[in-house]
């Protein structure tokens, strides 16, 4: 019998500052060096260019929009990510959206649905490589930085990501983006997503 190989959609996660802009650029480069085609996509982004039809002026806004509205933004870029056929379709997002009225899930249930990810990597690193990396960060707009709520924040995506898994029956690599080790963490990545 004779199976179709699907493409790979591969979400991953990561707080700000656990070096996962470097990281994703890493995986990307050795893919293509095997001649795979290799999409990447910011579900932020994503969101944030339809949102801009709506006077959101600012990326940093989204995040204090109401969920209802969140969800319809979300609900879009899902969309589009669906319809990708490359043989590698990364999806750059966040576990969690600290929003006004809470924590929210960065990939709710009708989110996964859409997308269909057949992987998730969970990007992390200690909390002091992430204090220094976001102190040295001005290009964006970001809450109150301390260890304390690093930590917090490093626990969250780890519970979100398990429901994540569990939702959408996807398996998770938890990698650690440790100082001067990214090669190790990208094949770590390309491994656990099989290629």
């Amino acid at each position: 019998m004779l199976y179709l190989v699907e493409n790979k959609k591969v979400v991953m996660v990561g707080i700000p500052g656990v070096g996962k802009t470097s990281l994703l650029k890493r995986v990307v480069e050795i893919l293509k060096e095997r001649n795979k085609t290799v999409s990447v996509f910011s579900f932020g982004t994503l969101m944030f260019d339809v949102a801009k039809d709506n006077n959101i002026q600012d990326r940093d806004e989204l995040r204090k929009l109401p969920v209802i509205d969140q969800q319809k933004l979300q609900k879009i870029a899902a969309e589009k990510l669906s319809s990708v056929t490359d043989e590698v379709v990364i999806i750059d997002t966040h576990a969690f959206i600290n929003s006004s009225e809470g924590y929210y899930p960065g990939l709710p249930e009708h989110v996964l649905k859409i997308i269909k990810p057949t992987n998730f990597v969970s990007v992390s690193a200690k909390p002091e490589e992430i204090y220094s990396r976001r102190i040295k960060d001005f290009t964006r707009n970001r809450d109150k930085i301390t260890l304390s709520n690093i930590k917090k924040e490093l626990d969250f995506q780890s519970g979100f990501i398990s429901a994540y898994a569990v939702i959408s029956g996807s398996p998770i690599k938890y990698v650690l983006n440790r100082e001067g080790k990214i090669d190790e963490a990208a094949d770590k990545i390309i491994n656990a997503i099989g290629l």
